[in-house]
């Protein structure tokens, strides 16, 4: 079906808003949609929904199809990896049929649970969500001896989690609760309970209480709260239980406050007062703090120092500074660290042995990863004195998996692989690392997967994913429902760009603030090269990006609107301008540091050039399909609305243009995991539609 012969498409009305700064009027047709409370708001939003089923009709019965195919590559009813935290051994479970997770424990020793021990749920999913269309666990955390679990849940997708204790002995949950929680942390006697709260217009988490178990949370003491609009507070405990650690962050600068776990009514003391462009984090082992900094520049080093002397004139080097190599992380254990590094835009696992209980470490090199394209990470590892490490490692052709690595026999032991029923082959899928030439001679990391039998040298269909944004590493995971694409014979693609931290913090700092437009341009060279190169048909590409990854559709989209015959574009941040000059809004001031402040003139021109909504003009756009939720805390529903509308009334071409609005969820959208494979097969459907492969 074309748009010829559906209805006229939705039109909103126009009632312009005027904003004058630095000597420019920027004109707003659509700014009443943000009125959430407006009826007349839910009527468009649901007119626009109404419209796209509509033009996604004759495709009900690929759409179905695409579900079951997806639905029959996941084995519904399956059992995690078991993780020992104290006496017991900790996992979630999925059943067949149910929407969430069910998370349980047994009891067991050092070689595992005990098979026969009864097994205790400590949260289901789905009883929890009953009635309710969004449910998702926020934070969570156990007392030392096991009792006493809190927990957040959110129940509208705007990410505002509300406070629970259970006790896990009866079953039942203590008296009260409380609203907009963020981290929540157990001190050393299982009786005092540390936790964050945002602001209510901001969503920041700026205070920092102290709640003693079984009093009213109306008597909580408030330890610390951070007025500085650009940071966030969160809270944990170091892996060897002895401290709590209470972090300031903003984009670019850390706080770091501690406090003995076992003195919970103390004071916090400060490792190092905040400095501009200072980042550090810290860890705990044996008298010693272990900091991760970038003093000596972007990258980060590590360095040790004595509790009670982290002035820099104690610090001792482990790990340099190198300017190619990105210190992502340190997973400090008893005999052992892990040091989470980025090379040459791939993930590293480093290991380093201590010697006995000084801070002196060697290096024993390094897992091994043997396909060109991947993503590690460490798993969960509850324990500060062990002598195996999990990890998790994935590609995109290799399913999610679990290994323990022994640093007595040097090797790794696959613990879990996720199971792909539905006749997944691994081996008839190939997987690529190429680069891209940007227009200033920068080398743009390519990750590419398909499947090897349905390729043909420039006649392709061609799928490029994007984010780049925040220092954010794309990961290159496996994903099930991507077979569907890939056994149609389309070639998926993700592109490395800059203002994302595939390179380290020097490949984000060269795509924000006044060289944003380095992300966009980086991404047209990829698709450029791959279409030149023979891995697409350049007359079928199709581009997909998110929140941030939706500022890169509409900008790339506004640059090049004949590159690409379809985008997916979700929870799209396209309205730069307006969302940046509303300090009132989650996320403005403390992401001045990342787009800049257009309170500034410099920073007001420079993004007013790439801005998707304000540069919309009179030309012709590829099928779209723009998607939100109308809880979103992140990117408010508002902005790709306003785009979609604006967009209705420039565009010169007859290609589809369609807005899709959950009323019910938010920035990730469907929490179920059923109904969130309706809304795949739904994006699917459409691509699939538009690349001319139906």
């Amino acid at each position: 079906m074309s748009t010829t012969s559906l209805p006229a498409p939705p039109v909103a009305r126009k009632e312009p808003k005027e904003t004058p700064l630095h000597g420019i009027v920027l004109t707003d047709d659509y700014a009443w949609l943000r009125e959430k409370e407006n009826p007349e708001v839910a009527e468009y939003l649901e007119a626009e929904n109404a419209w796209a089923e509509a033009y996604m009709a004759p495709q009900a019965e690929l759409r179905d199809q695409l579900y079951n195919e997806m639905l029959s590559h996941i084995k519904q009813t399956d059992i995690s990896v078991s993780f020992r935290d104290g006496k017991y051994w900790y996992y979630s479970r999925t059943e067949e049929g149910k929407q969430y997770a069910i998370f349980c424990r047994k009891r067991g020793d050092e070689d595992g649970p005990h098979d026969s021990a009864h097994e205790e749920v400590l949260l289901d999913g789905n009883v929890m969500a009953e009635g309710r269309p969004f449910f998702a666990i926020g934070a969570t955390d156990i007392t030392d001896n096991g009792r006493w679990l809190a927990y957040t849940v959110d129940y509208t997708g705007f990410r505002q989690y509300t406070l629970f204790i259970k006790d896990l002995e009866s079953g039942e949950l203590l008296p009260g609760s409380v609203e907009r929680v963020g981290s929540v942390v157990w001190a050393a006697d299982d009786f005092n309970l540390f936790y964050t709260v945002e602001d209510e217009e901001q969503k920041r988490q700026f205070q920092f209480w102290r709640h003693m178990r079984g009093a009213p949370y109306a008597a909580d003491y408030l330890v610390y709260q951070d007025d500085d609009e650009r940071f966030n507070i969160g809270a944990g405990r170091t892996r060897d239980g002895e401290y709590i650690i209470l972090e300031s962050a903003s984009h670019t600068t850390t706080e770091c406050r501690v406090l003995c776990a076992d003195e919970p009514e103390g004071e916090f003391r400060i490792i190092l007062e905040r400095q501009d462009e200072h980042e550090y984090y810290i860890d705990h082992r044996h008298g010693l703090w272990y900091i991760r900094t970038n003093d000596h520049g972007r990258n980060f080093r590590l360095v040790v120092c004595p509790v009670g002397r982290e002035q820099r004139d104690h610090w001792m080097e482990c790990i340099p500074h190198r300017e190619n190599v990105m210190l992502e992380d340190v997973d400090l254990f008893d005999r052992f660290y892990i040091a989470c590094e980025r090379e040459g835009g791939l993930p590293r696992l480093r290991l380093w042995r201590f010697m006995r209980k000084t801070s002196i470490a060697e290096s024993i090199g390094e897992i091994a990863f043997p396909e060109p394209a991947y993503s590690a990470h460490p798993h969960i590892n509850r324990n500060f004195d062990t002598r195996t490490f999990r990890y998790a490692y994935q590609s995109l052709v290799t399913p999610s998996s679990v290994y323990e690595y022994d640093f007595g026999t040097g090797e790794s032991l696959l613990l879990k692989q996720v199971e792909v029923p539905g006749g997944f082959d691994r081996t008839l899928y190939g997987s690529e690392r190429i680069h891209a030439t940007a227009s200033d001679g920068t080398q743009v990391p390519i990750s590419i997967v398909y499947r090897k039998d349905k390729r043909q040298t420039d006649k392709n269909p061609l799928y490029v994913y994007g984010y780049g944004s925040y220092g954010y590493a794309l990961p290159l995971g496996f994903g099930s429902n991507r077979l569907s694409l890939m056994d149609r014979g389309i070639v998926i693609a993700y592109a490395h760009i800059r203002g994302g931290g595939d390179l380290g913090k020097t490949w984000h700092d060269a795509g924000k603030m006044l060289v944003k437009r380095n992300t966009f341009t980086d991404f047209i060279a990829a698709v450029e090269h791959l279409t030149a190169n023979g891995y697409g048909d350049p007359a079928r590409v199709a581009i997909e990006g998110g929140s941030a990854g939706g500022l890169l559709m509409g900008a790339v989209v506004n640059l090049r609107p004949d590159l690409f015959r379809a985008v997916v574009s979700h929870v799209p941040f396209v309205d730069v301008m307006n969302t940046m000059l509303d300090a009132t809004l989650p996320l403005t001031v403390p992401e001045y540091e990342e787009w800049g402040n257009p309170n500034e003139e410099q920073y007001f021109n420079y993004m007013l050039s790439y801005s998707p909504y304000d540069n919309l003009k009179a030309a012709r756009y590829p099928s779209m399909l723009v998607k939100t939720s109308l809880h979103d805390s992140q990117v408010m529903y508002w902005e790709p609305a306003k785009y979609v509308a604006k967009l209705r009334t420039l565009k010169t071409d007859n290609n589809p243009l369609l807005l899709v609005t959950n009323m019910k969820a938010g920035h990730g959208g469907a929490s179920g995991r059923y109904d969130y494979l309706k809304e795949i097969a739904f994006d699917y459907a459409f691509l699939l539609k538009e690349l001319g492969m139906l």
